[in-house]
């Protein structure tokens, strides 16, 4: 998994290189950098949901971890009632 500082970095030079797609679809429509421009929106996306994983991760702990002491619990809640 990637460190914030990296996601961050790469989330900067996707933009910059939107900005450019964006300036020159603007200047006239070309169909492959309209395609270009979709797949960088999806991986800008990408980028951000794994930043958010990564928050997440850093402040929660693992996810996986979590939702497996939840269940454990939720058993727990369940048999004791």
């Amino acid at each position: 998994m990637a460190t914030i500082e990296e996601i961050r970095e790469q989330i900067e030079q996707a933009s910059d290189r939107r900005a450019e797609l964006w300036h020159k679809l603007s200047e006239s429509h070309d169909p492959v950098v309209a395609a270009e421009l979709k797949e960088l929106e999806r991986e800008i996306e990408r980028l951000w949901n794994e930043q958010r994983a990564v928050r997440a991760a850093i402040r929660f702990g693992d996810r996986d971890k979590i939702l497996k002491r939840a269940r454990t619990e939720e058993r727990i809640e369940r048999s004791a009632a």
